[in-house]
């Protein structure tokens, strides 16, 4: 029997809005195999105060079940886990501290993820879990603070949107003592079409051959119209919909409802859950949907399989943005390779020497110049305002926003404000690519077809230094006052760069 190695086995964790979840599979061939689930109630949304706080209740029920997941994970590699979070982590004005002690708890890195890469991991899971050909199809995914709406064909989602509303958002905010009414379901339900109405007429125009619904609230709803008799299994028709509303509103109050089918944890949001979903197939005239297993924490675990095998997602956006705007890719790829090679040179002592860190490098470089398409004057800001706020699939908050710092820093002052705002494990090697793509710049900056010239880069006590070829310094004074000029701006933050000359022969 072939032995099991941690190497065979990947991790997929999502800290949603209401529950935590945690799959882990075997990989083997290329494929996985499902070998555990996990899931808890943790209700991080109901957390949140009016001011976005999470309360201390809520953060010690999160770190307790991520201390359960952790002792489950954590002596997996960490090229074998993703662990995202999501709308309420998104949303948390104290999320930073928390993610911090959750890091501790769990034994891995958690990325806070967009809602339009929710809304494409969930498409990625639920396609798989189908096995989709490539007929159109929509996609909805009601969370515990934001439901996801994707457009897709086959395994590629054409159109992706994450609305502010869930089934523990909308259930507190209208059934927050428990009463359900008519009045109460109109009010939620004229709130939640509201909200879609945004989508409404571009989802409708592109159109789909079939609805799938996927995560907890559809699942739920699914699960009692079954117990009941009001639709087939796996699937939801408006009809349903509205026999389950009846008899929300025919109990009165959460306490009473006795639904066939209705798990008890699920009693508190199921309110906020249907209305969601029913203004969902009144706006979008669903008349059917069926309903899948899987949903965002597969997807975590295909696109990690992606990874793995060398087909990245972040790989293409990066060069789908970089034709956007139309890049001069031939000099993007000069100064990748420099920085490339200077990153070889230092990565262990810098302590940056893993392919996460080389990646990033890599990409700031094929990216530096999309600012060029606005304007010559200040494009490295222009460029970083354009990485940090574009739609770029596969890439955490986080990423994009270390990714959005280097293109800033990549000339002129060096950007410390901007360092300072992102998480305090990201800081120091942000701080040391960005030098990295600077000195590459340098080097590359008469664009010429040449890159022949090896510099040697050491790590030194307080800083870096440059050993160039003898009399090389002289052939090139444009290079060498930018070098000169370099080591000024380096000083901002305490790194001295020394620059040498080789001994003649």
């Amino acid at each position: 029997m072939e032995q099991q190695t941690e190497n065979d086995i990947l991790a997929a964790v999502d800290l949603g809005s209401n529950s935590f979840h945690m799959i882990i599979a075997r990989l083997r061939d290329g494929h996985f195999q499902v070998v555990d689930k996990l899931r808890e109630m943790v209700q991080l949304r109901a957390g949140l105060d009016k001011h976005n706080e999470l309360s201390d209740e809520a953060q010690a029920r999160a770190i307790a079940c991520l201390e359960r997941f952790g002792e489950r994970i954590k002596d997996l590699p960490a090229s074998s886990v993703r662990v995202v979070g999501t709308n309420t982590l998104r949303i948390a004005e104290n999320s930073r501290p928390f993610l911090r002690k959750a890091r501790v708890a769990l034994g891995h890195s958690i990325s806070i993820i967009a809602g339009e890469e929710e809304a494409r991991l969930v498409y990625l899971g639920v396609a798989h879990a189908l096995a989709f050909d490539n007929s159109r199809r929509l996609v909805i995914d009601i969370g515990g603070g934001s439901t996801e709406f994707i457009i897709g064909e086959g395994f590629n989602g054409l159109r992706r949107e994450s609305l502010e509303m869930g089934c523990v958002s909308f259930s507190q905010r209208f059934f927050a003592d428990g009463t359900i009414t008519r009045t109460r379901v109109q009010i939620a339900l004229i709130a939640a079409g509201s909200r879609i109405r945004a989508i409404q007429q571009p989802y409708r125009k592109m159109g789909w051959t079939e609805a799938v619904g996927a995560s907890g609230t559809i699942r739920s709803v699914a699960n009692i119209v079954k117990e009941n008799g009001w639709a087939d299994d796996g699937v939801i028709t408006p009809e349903s919909i509205d026999k389950i509303i009846d008899a929300m509103i025919n109990a009165g109050h959460v306490d009473a409802l006795q639904i066939e089918g209705l798990s008890s944890e699920r009693t508190n949001v199921l309110a906020g859950g249907v209305c969601v979903l029913k203004a969902a197939f009144e706006r979008l005239n669903i008349e059917r949907m069926i309903v899948s297993d899987g949903a965002l924490r597969e997807g975590l675990l295909y696109d990690l399989l992606g990874r793995i095998q060398h087909d990245d997602e972040r790989d293409r956006t990066v060069v789908s943005l970089a034709r956007r705007y139309q890049v001069d890719e031939d000099h993007a790829e000069r100064v990748s390779v420099m920085a490339t090679q200077l990153f070889e040179q230092v990565a262990k002592d810098w302590l940056i020497d893993n392919d996460d860190h080389l990646q990033h490098l890599q990409w700031a470089a094929k990216l530096h110049e999309v600012g060029l398409s606005i304007s010559h004057d200040q494009f490295h800001k222009h460029a970083a305002y354009l990485v940090e706020n574009s739609d770029l699939p596969g890439f955490s908050r986080e990423e994009q926003h270390a990714l959005a710092v280097i293109v800033r820093g990549q000339r002129r002052s060096f950007p410390r404000k901007e360092l300072r705002k992102l998480p305090e494990e990201l800081q120091q090697s942000t701080e040391r690519l960005t030098v990295l793509l600077r000195l590459a710049m340098v080097f590359n900056r008469g664009r010429s077809e040449q890159t022949d010239t090896f510099v040697a880069l050491t790590v030194k006590e307080k800083g870096l230094r440059l050993n160039l070829p003898a009399g090389w310094l002289s052939e090139h004074p444009l290079t060498e006052s930018d070098l000169l000029r370099e080591a000024e701006y380096l000083k901002d933050i305490g790194l001295k760069l020394k620059i040498r000359e080789s001994l003649p022969n």
